[in-house]
């Protein structure tokens, strides 16, 4: 069974997001280091899925993975080719992007966030060994994106390629998902994880403070600020995450909430951005500064209205990717086998027979009833100006 509290931990992270990138609040950043909770939860949702079936589940992640991204790339490279971009060979990473597909003057903004399907599908394809060397040096393995990162920063490795950058910014909380899968961060005493959260927290944010970016105390533009103090944060949040969160499902709203962005969150992530950007000249229209507060809001609510029509239209694609249901609006409440043999109208039966079916019925509703299977939630899955 999922557990509710990790979903409750996407879902937060899907409209810090979004909020952060239609107002540019650089704190949101600090409050939740959103992009690597996702990291950290994708990291421990693929070393489950190795441990059920081996190398095969890459092959089965990237299958849930790039449909999405396909059908977006048939909307918008087509409107980018007509707009300006040069038709090369390049644009076939829009099929498969292990590096940044081209874009023209637009669509660099509008579909920024490609970035993170970039990052994700290459930590994908290290998972296999990378798993396999933590479980045989745990400490090490975790260790090394950071002094990566580290090297870079510190002028070591100045022109390390981006991919190799980008293991160094966010690998490290993919790992911390396989500890978290692995019950290692669950095992940690308190007098362990505390002191350990307590050092890497006051590191990162004593490098933030001093190494200010462009855009102030941004996480997204201070590397190793960012990887520590959502290091801290990962430990302290999964690191402690319960077993479970029933008082999520307790709120029919939240808990169908919940679903929805976790069963949605690859489409919401990458049609989101190109709202944010045809909104922001409408500011200007209507005579509000960038900052204007009731501009913000009004923003944020129509991005969030736009991006829910979209996923009414081609979410589904999420679902046919994960090889379940489709449906327009996921977590509808499924009737067991019982409510809907008792909600069926009932047939004339020939004279003599009624004992023997209602004993028949009584006696298949017993012996299918343990066999009904709970429903699952399955999983999914901040350049944006980069990263969010």
């Amino acid at each position: 069974m999922r557990n509710r509290y990790l979903d409750l931990l996407r879902f937060l992270a899907i409209v810090r997001v979004v909020v952060y990138h239609v107002t540019g609040y650089a704190a949101l950043t600090l409050v939740f280091p959103a992009m690597s909770v996702m990291f950290a939860l994708a990291g421990s949702l693929m070393a489950a899925s190795l441990d059920r079936t081996g190398v095969p589940a890459v092959l089965r992640r990237l299958r849930r993975l790039l449909p999405s991204l396909w059908v977006l790339a048939a909307i918008f490279v087509p409107a980018m080719l007509l707009t300006g971009l040069p038709l090369t060979p390049k644009v076939l990473l829009w099929l498969f992007p292990v590096s940044d597909p081209p874009a023209n003057y637009w669509g660099g903004l509008a579909l920024s966030p490609i970035w993170y399907l970039r990052d994700y599908l290459w930590f994908v394809l290290a998972s296999p060994l990378v798993l396999w060397l933590f479980r045989r040096a745990p400490l090490p393995t975790l260790l090394a994106p950071y002094a990566l990162l580290a090297t870079i920063e510190f002028g070591i490795f100045p022109d390390a390629p981006t991919v190799l950058r980008e293991f160094g910014l966010y690998f490290g909380a993919w790992l911390l998902g396989f500890a978290h899968h692995d019950g290692l961060l669950r095992r940690m005493r308190n007098r362990v994880l505390v002191p350990t959260a307590l050092v890497l927290g006051a590191a990162g944010l004593s490098w933030i403070f001093t190494h200010p970016g462009p855009r102030g105390y941004d996480l997204n533009d201070i590397h190793l600020g960012n990887a520590l103090w959502s290091a801290a944060f990962i430990l302290v949040a999964i690191g402690r995450a319960p077993a479970e969160a029933a008082w999520v499902d307790r709120n029919r709203v939240l808990s169908r909430a919940v679903t929805v962005l976790n069963r949605r969150a690859l489409t919401i992530y990458m049609w989101h951005m190109p709202f944010v950007v045809a909104l922001t000249p409408l500011v200007g229209l209507v005579g509000w500064s960038p900052r204007y507060p009731l501009g913000l809001a009004i923003r944020v609510v129509l991005v969030f209205a736009l991006v829910g029509v979209v996923t009414l239209l081609v979410g589904w694609v999420e679902d046919m990717a994960a090889r379940r249901t489709s449906e327009l609006v996921p977590g509808r409440a499924r009737r067991t086998l019982a409510e809907r043999a008792a909600a069926a109208p009932a047939s004339p039966a020939p004279a003599g027979a009624e004992t023997e079916l209602v004993a028949a019925g009584a006696g298949a509703a017993r012996a299918a009833a343990p066999h009904i299977p709970a429903p699952r939630i399955p999983a999914p899955a901040d350049h944006a100006p980069r990263g969010a």
